[in-house]
This record gives C-alpha cells, sequence and structure tokens, in this order.
C-alpha cells in the first residue's frame, strides 16, 4: 500500500469509487512483478480486484516517446469492443494531481501465464494447443480493421519500417552504454535494405507468450496485455517478432531455438508461419529473414533501453539488468539474419 502514499492513496480510491461503477475501498495494492517499463498494480476490493497501470516516476521517463498509457488505454478500449480478447477498461485519469503520475484503471483477468515458451509444465497435446491459439489471436488482431475499431488515427500508414528504424536508432542511441558493432551494422544495412511493398494493420508491437492469459483449465486466451508499443504498422513486422523464440536459445531470452520441438508438440517455425499465412489469406512470406533481422535489432534497441534504465537505477523490475544484458547476443542474432538476407543459400 505504501507504493504512493497515503494520501496518494486517498486521493486514488476516492477518485475511482466516483467513476467506476460498484469499485469499493482498495483494501491491498500490490505491484506486479516482471514489466519492465510502466509500472503495474493490483488493486483489491471487497468487490473484486482491479489493474492500475501507471506511468513511471516522472525522473524515470528517459524517452520521449515511451510509456503514452493514454494510447495504450484507447487501444485496450477500440479492441475489445471489437471482441480481441482484452481486459475491461475503465477510467483514463491524466490528472498528477492523484497520485503524481497518469494512470488507467482495467479489469484484472484470473487465469495462467507462461513465462517459458517450452511450455515445460504442461502436457504434449496441450502445447500444441497453445500454440495454435497464439497463432489464432494474432491473425485475429491482423484482421481489424483500423477505421471500424476507431482507430483510423492510431499511427501513420506506409514507410513502417523506414519510421521504425529510425525510432528505434534514436531509442538505442539515447540508451547506449557500450560499443555494439552488431548494432552499428544493423543501423547501416536496414534502411538500405527494406523490401518492396506496404501493408497497414494494427500491430501490438510485443506480442509474446508472456503478454497472454490463457484460461485457467482450456489452451485459450482470455485477455492480451501490454499494448504500449501497439500501433498501425506492417502484420509482417508483428508476427516475425512473435517468431522470435524460434531463432533465440533458452539461456538467452526464453527462447526455443535448438530444442527437440516435435517431441515437444511444438509446431516449427515454417509450420507456425503456414499457419498464420492461411488464417491472414496469405499465400506466403517473402523477404523472411529480413523481418527478422529487423526485429532483433528492434528486441536489442528495447533491452539496451532496459539496461539503461537499470545502470540509472529507474528500472520497473529487479530483472532489468539481467534482462537488459542480453541486447549484445539479440545483435548479433539480427545481424546474422541480415547476412542471410543478403546470401541466401
Amino acid at each position: 500500500m505504501e507504493a504512493f502514499g497515503a494520501t496518494a492513496l486517498t486521493r486514488l480510491n476516492a477518485y475511482l469509487s466516483a467513476r467506476v461503477r460498484g469499485f469499493d475501498a482498495i483494501r491491498e495494492l500490490s505491484k506486479f512483478e516482471g514489466g519492465q517499463s510502466n509500472p503495474t498494480y493490483r488493486l483489491s476490493t471487497a468487490t473484486g480486484d482491479y489493474v492500475l497501470r501507471t506511468k513511471p516516476a516522472p525522473a524515470a521517463d528517459l524517452l520521449s516517446s515511451a510509456h503514452a498509457i493514454d494510447r495504450e488505454y484507447r487501444v485496450i478500449d477500440a479492441l475489445g469492443r471489437a471482441g480481441i480478447p482484452v481486459p475491461e477498461t475503465y477510467v483514463y485519469c491524466d490528472d498528477e494531481t492523484i497520485i503524481g503520475r497518469h494512470f488507467y484503471l482495467m479489469a484484472f483477468v484470473p487465469g495462467r501465464i507462461f513465462w517459458d515458451q517450452a511450455l515445460p509444465a504442461l502436457p504434449t497435446p496441450e502445447r500444441a494447443a497453445i500454440y495454435g491459439e497464439m497463432n489464432r489471436v494474432m491473425a485475429a488482431l491482423h484482421g481489424i480493421d483500423p477505421v471500424a475499431a476507431g482507430l483510423a488515427d492510431f499511427g501513420k500508414a506506409g514507410n513502417y519500417f523506414g519510421r521504425q528504424i529510425s525510432r528505434w536508432t534514436r531509442q538505442y542511441r539515447a540508451s547506449e552504454t557500450q560499443a555494439m558493432p552488431a548494432m552499428e551494422e544493423l543501423i547501416a544495412w536496414l534502411p538500405e535494405n527494406i523490401p518492396e511493398g506496404d501493408e497497414t494493420c494494427i500491430v501490438h508491437g510485443d506480442f509474446r507468450l508472456d503478454n497472454l492469459v490463457f484460461h485457467p483449465t482450456e489452451p485459450r486466451v482470455v485477455a492480451v496485455l501490454d499494448w504500449e508499443l501497439a500501433t498501425l504498422g506492417h502484420p509482417l513486422a508483428d508476427f516475425s517478432y512473435h517468431c522470435l523464440g524460434y531463432r533465440i536459445a533458452p539461456h538467452q531470452f526464453r527462447g526455443i531455438a535448438g530444442l527437440d520441438l516435435p517431441s515437444l508438440g511444438i509446431p516449427s517455425e515454417q509450420a507456425y508461419t503456414a499457419m498464420y499465412c492461411e488464417r491472414v489469406g496469405r499465400a506466403r512470406i517473402e523477404n523472411w529473414e529480413y523481418y527478422i533481422a529487423y526485429n532483433l535489432f528492434r528486441l536489442a534497441a528495447i533491452l539496451q533501453g532496459i539496461a539503461k534504465r537499470a545502470e540509472d537505477g529507474t528500472a520497473a523490475s529487479a530483472e532489468a539488468a539481467r534482462v537488459g544484458s542480453q541486447a549484445h547476443a539479440l545483435a548479433e542474432l539480427g545481424w546474422a539474419a541480415a547476412r542471410r538476407f543478403s546470401n541466401p543459400g
């Protein structure tokens, strides 16, 4: 309960009680661990539990475009109405006199969150079902019409890769703590090799296993979390990021590269991409290694930002330093994918 201080907590309780139907007095407030960016709290009341998502404390906001929780709230609210499994939203507050930062309140969705992509605790048939369900939800998201969902202005259309490479280069430069030759190679190579053609849909930006809440007993997604990086973008950028686990070893960043996937019941990368293509009506995916290289570069830039916050003492998680240290290895993997794209076979 000490997260905001007694006075701020009293103001928060009054604010939510006046705006959320059925909201009762806050009995307990506890911080969720695992998130690296926007602090997230579980609020317990006599009538139910809620999730409070906030910006970091003002001094922690290192990057100007980060922590835009107003956008996060907007996309969750719109996609819930469009049929995508997301938590119910209640209220967004930009009045910093309440707890000293912007925040929003959404429903707490009970269920299972899996951190290990190998799903070691599950039986083989359920592993296959979990992967199939992830694939289905991502395809459904990419099938949402941004105009019909009220998100036509949620981002820019066209030149998505060019804009994102520029953005993540700036983010990386703002968080740089040590030289990374592979990142320098990617920063130079990626803008010069963007594949032709462009598409636009709603993209999550961080669609991975541990951002999904599964039903307590069924292989069914009941909520997609962490929409901080959502925007209008290229579906293959979003999908290839989701597939990075196939290229990352378990010891690097919870990936499944090198594991015996058939014995685990987990579809291969080729089978998984074919499943997505069938669902979205795409014959095949060209330039796959480029998209993989781009996303490894992007993930390395994100992790470098975490490393910087850990160094500065402003990270939202105690695990930040360990997670951030993986940036170098992912940049190396990205540069290897770029070389495969340039020299196939």
